[in-house]
């Protein structure tokens, strides 16, 4: 059953927090958040205030650049009802980390506690907080989905994805193997190890081939990157799509590393 919203305006407002990688280099995936966001019945607001969640901070071990992104954030957003990020990971940063970055702080705790309590990834909002049960376009196509690792571990993200796919006529779904292990990206892992990252992109893109799927979903653009990357260069058909840009029909622009004479097909 979907949660109960808390009491707010008929049309809650909903702050989007963009991504640093969007942002920067799928812009796509954002208006496609809005659009799914104001189909759910709530008002889209984007702060301009938004930066990065201060995540590769984090992982690095600079706390205080963290922390500072992270008092700009919460600032930023103060306003909204409800924080949505179309990436896993840093909903999961947003949510799960904001909160011990600050353990013990006082009023820096208290705020980043308030702050976590309105954030959610993109599509469990949709799910699992506004009900949503089916989306208005339709995709003609066998998909993949792969799990990212900060969606499925930390925020619980699994049927909500497959759920809203499933309602979509023309989608046919078809499970890989391994949807549930990492692809390899990790942030600055695939950096510090590259040789292992390699190894685990390699197998997953073989759990891709094995599919039969013409196009692999995520909720993750870091994720997606990664894929598409290695698909590419294998020379594989295959194409990578961040899942808001199916689910909203917004499908003008190619998949990642596709050329723009490649996209699928879609009905509104």
């Amino acid at each position: 059953m979907p949660s109960s919203p808390p009491s707010h305006p008929v049309r809650p407002r909903v702050g989007l927090f963009v991504t640093c990688l969007v942002d920067l280099l799928r812009p796509s995936i954002g208006f496609a958040a809005a659009t799914l966001i104001e189909q759910s019945g709530c008002n889209v607001e984007v702060p301009t205030g938004q930066t990065c969640c201060g995540q590769p901070a984090y992982n690095s071990g600079d706390r205080a650049t963290a922390k500072a992104l992270a008092r700009q954030t919460i600032k930023a957003f103060s306003a909204v009802d409800y924080v949505v990020a179309p990436s896993g990971s840093c909903a999961g940063m947003l949510k799960s980390h904001y909160p011990r970055l600050f353990a013990g702080e006082g009023e820096d705790e208290a705020a980043a506690l308030a702050f976590a309590g309105k954030v959610h990834e993109l599509v469990s909002f949709l799910v699992d907080v506004r009900g949503m049960a089916s989306v208005e376009s339709s995709f003609a196509g066998r998909v993949t989905y792969h799990d990212s690792c900060s969606g499925l571990r930390e925020l619980g993200i699994k049927d909500q994805p497959r759920k809203l796919l499933g309602t979509m006529p023309g989608v046919e779904i078809a499970e890989m193997a391994e949807a549930e292990i990492c692809c390899g990206f990790g942030g600055t892992f695939s950096i510090k190890y590259p040789d292992i990252s390699r190894a685990m992109v390699d197998k997953k893109c073989a759990s891709i081939a094995e599919s039969g799927a013409s196009l692999v979903l995520a909720g993750d653009l870091g994720c997606l990157m990664n894929m598409a990357g290695r698909l590419a260069r294998d020379g594989s058909p295959v194409r990578c799509r961040h899942i808001a840009e199916v689910l909203a029909g917004e499908l003008d622009d190619p998949p990642i590393t596709a050329s723009a004479t490649s996209g699928a097909s879609v009905t509104r």
